[in-house]
C-alpha cells in the first residue's frame, strides 16, 4: 500500500514515499541522547499519510512530535527535536543538509541584497578559504529546540514576507565576527575572527539581539539602548519625539528622561500662557514610542523618567493605572520613578517631602544628580520660601502610593540616582547620570537636545553583551573573553549608522559598552550555592571582581593601541578612582570576601594611558538569548525547572542546564523565602558593575495573612536595596497563583528585547 503513495519534495518532483529515510532521520537525530524513544517520536506523529503529501509537512510533524515529548524527566527530546529542526531548516536554506562554502554562499546573498557589500570588498577570496575552514557546523548540534525556534524567528537572514530563510547559525557567528574584525590589520584578524567565532558559537559569548540579527546585513544599527532626554522646551521634546521615532525604527529600546518638564499651571511667557502639564508631553512622547513596527511584528517601547518631588507625581504614579480615564492615564510606557537619600530619610523619620515644579527651584533639577549635598541645601531653603508654588505630603503616603502602583502594574520601575552618580565612571559635576533607559541597567550621560539636528545634545547609546557564566570553568578564562568582547564591540561602534548627529557626538566621545552575564542561576546551581542564603556571596563577589577588572583591564589595553575615549577626562578614572572606591560600604557588612586581582597596578596602567571605553559593564534581562545558549536568564532565578514560553511557532519548552544532576541545586524563584539574599546579591554586584542590573523583586502573596503582601515589606526592600547600594529596580513580579509545575504551568508571553524594545539580550 505504502508503495502506491508518494510524497512532493521540496524541489516539486515527486518520488515513492519511504517510510525507511524517516526513520533514519529520527534515529541520526537520536543518537547519543538519553532516554529518547524513536518509535515514541514515530507513533507521536500520528502522520496521516496520503497521495501528494509535502515533505516539510512530513518533517514539520515529526519535528513537534519530538518538541511535545520535551518534559523534567526527559529533556534530551529538547535536543532530539533542535537536530531535527536544523535538518529542516538548512533543507529549506540550501535545498540539502550539507551548508555550502562559505565563499559561495556569501557571494549568492550579497548578490541578493541580504549581506552587506563589504563582506566581500573587505576580504580575499584566499582568506574565505580559512574562514571557511574555521566553520563547525556540528556546533549547530548543540543547540535546545527552543534555542532553533529563535534563530529561525528572530535572527537568521530571512525574508518575512516569504519566511524563507537564507543561512544556518553558524554562518551567522562567522560573518558577524568577520564584520566586527573587518577594519584589523591583515596579520592578526582571522586569528581574532576565529577565537571570537568559537567563543559566540560554543557559547561563552552571548550576543544582542541587535548584533545576530543585523550585522553582516545592510542595516547598521546595533545598539540596543538609547537614551534620550528633553529639556523644558518645544522645540527640544520635538527633537525629542523626532529621535525616538528614528530609534524605534531600529528596533531599540528607548528611555526618556522627561523630568524638566514644568508642572500643570506653570506660566508660559511670563503669564501669557497657562502650561498644561507633563500628560500631554508624555501623551506625545507615548504615540511617537508606537508610531514604528519593529520587525513588522510590535510598536516600540520605552521607559520615561521623573523625580519623585515633582509637582505632579500624584497624577504621574498612577499613569498605567487601569482606573481613570484615558485623558488622565498614559499606559503604553513603563515609568522610572528617581529617588536619593533625602527622599529615603524622609521616609524613615515619618516626615514629609515637598513636591516642586523644577521650573520654580532654580538649580534644584541639577542638583539631584550632580550633588547631593546641595541638593539638600537647595531643598530646605525653597522648602521654607513662602514665594515659592509647593505641595508637602508625608514621606509614607508617597512611598506607599509609589509602592501599590509599582505592585498593582510591576512596571513602575525605580532608579536611586545619588547611588548612579557617586559609585559611577563618570565625575557627576561634568557628565551627571540623569536617567536610565528602558529594562533598568544603562546609566549614561545625556544633554537634552535644543533642535533635530543638534550636535551639542547627548542622546547616549548602549552596545551589550554577555558571558555565559555556565560555560566557563574558571574565572581566569573571563580574560580571554573580556579581551573578545570589547575589541568586537568597540569595533561595531565605527561600524555602524547614527541617524541622529547626538547619538554620533555622544558615542564617539564616550564609546560606552555594558557586558553583563547569562545563566547565573545554573552557576550557583553547578556551584552548590543558593540565592537565599548568603552562600553565594563569596562567589559572586569573586566572579564579579574578575569580570569587571578584565573587562577594565581590555579596555586599558585597548587604548593603548588606539587611544583612549576623547572624553575620558570626564571619568572617575581619569582620577584614578575605581568601582572598589566608591561602592556602598554596606556591602561589607554581608561579604567579608577581599579582593583577589591587582586593583593598583590597573590604577596607575589606566591612569597612565585611560580606557578606551568608558563604560564596560551592565547586567541586563536576556530573555532570548538566554535561550540561544540553553541557559538561565540573566541573574534570576528560574520560575520552574522547565519553561514554557509561547511564540508564533506555538509552545517553546526548555529544560534548566543539567537538570537530571542538578534538580536539586536549583533554587526556584517562588521557594525563595524573601528577597533579601537576592538583593544582597545584587549589592555585590553592583559593587563592581560601572553601570547598573535589571533587578526584580518578587512576592507571593499566598504566604502571608489575608492573600496580602504587606506594605511595610515592601517598603522595608525598597530601604534594603538603597542600602546596599542598588542602582535600580525593574519588574515587580507577583505569583499569580497558577501552578509553576511543568504540566500545568501558564505559557509565558513571548518577551524578547523589554517588550518591544532591544535591551534584552
Amino acid at each position: 500500500m505504502n508503495q502506491q503513495l508518494s510524497v512532493s519534495k521540496r524541489n516539486g518532483r515527486k518520488e515513492p514515499l519511504d517510510l525507511d529515510k524517516i526513520h533514519r532521520v529520527i534515529n541520526w537525530a537520536a543518537e547519543g541522547l538519553n532516554n529518547v524513544s524513536v518509535s515514541q517520536v514515530e507513533l507521536k506523529s500520528h502522520i496521516q499519510f496520503y497521495d501528494g503529501i509535502r515533505t516539510e509537512d512530513i518533517h514539520e510533524t515529526i519535528i513537534k512530535a519530538a518538541a511535545d515529548l520535551i518534559s523534567k524527566d526527559t529533556p534530551d527530546y529538547q535536543y532530539l527535536a533542535a537536530r531535527l529542526a536544523v535538518f529542516h531548516l538548512r533543507k529549506k536554506a540550501y535545498g540539502q543538509f550539507e551548508p555550502p562554502h562559505l565563499y559561495d554562499h556569501v557571494t549568492k546573498l550579497v548578490e541578493d541584497k541580504r549581506y552587506d557589500a563589504g563582506l566581500l570588498t573587505d576580504y580575499t577570496r584566499e582568506e574565505y578559504e580559512q574562514l571557511n575552514d574555521f566553520l563547525d557546523h556540528d556546533r549547530d548540534m548543540s543547540f535546545s529546540y527552543a534555542a532553533v525556534k529563535q534563530l529561525e524567528g528572530k535572527y537568521l537572514v530571512q525574508n518575512r514576507v516569504t519566511g524563507e530563510i537564507y543561512e544556518s547559525a553558524q554562518f551567522l557567528y562567522i560573518l558577524v565576527a568577520a564584520s566586527l574584525f573587518s577594519d584589523y590589520p591583515k596579520e592578526t584578524r582571522l586569528d581574532y575572527i576565529k577565537r571570537f567565532y568559537d567563543a559566540v558559537s560554543q557559547f561563552k559569548i552571548s550576543l544582542p539581539t541587535p548584533i545576530m540579527s543585523g550585522v553582516r546585513t545592510p542595516t547598521r544599527q546595533f545598539s540596543s539602548c538609547v537614551l534620550i532626554e528633553t529639556a523644558d522646551s518645544l522645540d527640544s521634546i520635538n527633537a525629542t519625539s523626532s529621535a525616538i521615532v528614528k530609534y524605534v525604527s531600529q528596533r531599540a529600546g528607548i528611555g526618556v528622561n522627561a523630568g524638566r518638564i514644568r508642572a500643570l499651571g506653570s506660566p508660559i511667557r511670563n503669564g501669557e500662557a497657562f502650561h498644561t502639564g507633563c500628560i500631554p508631553f508624555y501623551k506625545h512622547f507615548q504615540t511617537a514610542v508606537k508610531s514604528c513596527s519593529q520587525g513588522g511584528v510590535r510598536g516600540g517601547a520605552a521607559t520615561l523618567f521623573y523625580p519623585l518631588w515633582h509637582l505632579e507625581v500624584e497624577n504621574l504614579l498612577v499613569l498605567k493605572n487601569n482606573r481613570g480615564v484615558e485623558e488622565n492615564r498614559v499606559r503604553h510606557l513603563d515609568y522610572g520613578v528617581q529617588f536619593n537619600k533625602t527622599m529615603y530619610t524622609r521616609l524613615i523619620k515619618d516626615d514629609y517631602i515637598t513636591l516642586f515644579s523644577p521650573s520654580d527651584v532654580p538649580g534644584l533639577y541639577d542638583a539631584f544628580f550632580e550633588d547631593q549635598d546641595k541638593f539638600e541645601r537647595l531643598y530646605v531653603q525653597y522648602e521654607q520660601d513662602e514665594s515659592i508654588r509647593k505641595k508637602r505630603i508625608k514621606a509614607l503616603e508617597l512611598f506607599s502610593m509609589f509602592a501599590q502602583e509599582r505592585a498593582s502594574t510591576g512596571r513602575i520601575y525605580l532608579q536611586n540616582v545619588d547611588h548612579c552618580n557617586t559609585h559611577s565612571p563618570f565625575d557627576a559635576k561634568v557628565a551627571p547620570i540623569r536617567q536610565s533607559n528602558l529594562c533598568l541597567e544603562i546609566a549614561l550621560p545625556t544633554k537634552p537636545l535644543s533642535h533635530v539636528n543638534d550636535e551639542e545634545g547627548e542622546i547616549a547609546l548602549c552596545t551589550l553583551s554577555a558571558f555565559n557564566l555556565g560555560a566557563i570553568s574558571s574565572l581566569d578564562e573571563l580574560e580571554e573573553l573580556a579581551e573578545l568582547a570589547v575589541r568586537a564591540l568597540d569595533n561595531l561602534l565605527d561600524f555602524q549608522d547614527y541617524p541622529v548627529p547626538a547619538a554620533k557626538n555622544a558615542t564617539m566621545g564616550r564609546r560606552t559598552l555594558g557586558i553583563g552575564v547569562i545563566n547565573f542561576a545554573y552557576y550557583l546551581a553547578k556551584n552548590g550555592v543558593k540565592y537565599s542564603d548568603g552562600s553565594a556571596n563569596g562567589l559572586t563577589h569573586r566572579t564579579f571582581e574578575a569580570i569587571q577588572y578584565y573587562l577594565m583591564k581590555a579596555s586599558n589595553k585597548l587604548a593603548q593601541e588606539r587611544g583612549a575615549c576623547p572624553k575620558f577626562n570626564e571619568t572617575t578614572y581619569a582620577k584614578g578612582i575605581m568601582p572598589i572606591d566608591t561602592y556602598k560600604k554596606d556591602v561589607d557588612t554581608i561579604c567579608s570576601e577581599p579582593l583577589h586581582l591587582d586593583w593598583d597596578a590597573l590604577r596607575q596602567d589606566i591612569m597612565q594611558y585611560g580606557m578606551r571605553n568608558s563604560t564596560l559593564s551592565a547586567l541586563m534581562p536576556s530573555e532570548t538569548s538566554s535561550q540561544i545558549s540553553n541557559a538561565t536568564n540573566g541573574i534570576e532565578p528560574p520560575r520552574g525547572h522547565i519553561s514554557v514560553k509561547a511564540s508564533k511557532d506555538g509552545i517553546l519548552k526548555q529544560v534548566v542546564p543539567e537538570y537530571e544532576r542538578l534538580k536539586n541545586n536549583y533554587e526556584l524563584l517562588w521557594d525563595i523565602p524573601s528577597n533579601d539574599g537576592y538583593l544582597g546579591l545584587v549589592g555585590i554586584m553592583q559593587k563592581f558593575v560601572d553601570q547598573t542590573i535589571s533587578a526584580n523583586t518578587n512576592y507571593d502573596p499566598t504566604k502571608f495573612e489575608g492573600g496580602k503582601v504587606p506594605m511595610k515589606l515592601l517598603l522595608k526592600d525598597l530601604l534594603t536595596a538603597y542600602k546596599l547600594g542598588v542602582k535600580t529596580l525593574y519588574y515587580h513580579n507577583t505569583r499569580d497563583g497558577a501552578s509553576d509545575a511543568q504540566d500545568e504551568m501558564k505559557p509565558e508571553a513571548e518577551d524578547d528585547d523589554c517588550a518591544g524594545g532591544a535591551c534584552k539580550i
